[in-house]
């Protein structure tokens, strides 16, 4: 059977801001995120399953990444671990979607964040082919697995 790429693509909101930026990107701002999720693999060459020719359902692709990302990213805030503790515990307090990590949270970063998640959370008899992030509707970074394997 043929190996197959298969892409879904998905939006959320999200506010970041950017630990000690010089630039505007300093104050807590959102933005609608575009996330385009390709997998590749060989297609189901069972005679008697019904998903013969198929990579994967779309209704499964969807919902593995609607669970792993989209639930806990959409409407949530993302800022760096080490920003100013007395502002991290405000905002923990008062607000239930802070996301803290241990980066910049830069679309570039992000992207490396999401396709390590991905990564983990795909059934065996797919890889993540390529990731497409979308800032804005003309910004966005790409990530390809042949340019980020050990």
């Amino acid at each position: 059977m043929p190996t197959v790429r298969l892409t879904r693509v998905f939006h959320f909101d999200m506010a970041h801001v950017l630990l000690n930026y010089p630039g505007k990107c300093k104050n807590i701002h959102g933005h609608t995120y575009r996330l385009e999720v390709t997998v590749k693999g060989v297609l189901c060459n069972e005679e008697a399953s019904p998903k013969k020719g198929m990579l994967i359902d779309f209704s499964d692709f969807k919902n593995l990444i609607q669970e792993e990302i989209i639930t806990r990213w959409d409407h949530a805030l993302m800022i760096h671990k080490d920003s100013d503790p007395i502002l991290l515990n405000v905002l923990k307090k008062n607000y239930e979607k802070i996301i803290t990590v241990p980066f910049q949270p830069t679309t570039e970063n992000m992207i490396c964040e999401l396709a390590a998640i991905i990564k983990t959370v795909l059934p065996p008899d797919l890889q993540l082919f390529s990731l497409k992030f979308c800032e804005t509707e003309k910004s966005f970074a790409e990530w390809y697995t042949f340019e980020n394997e050990d």
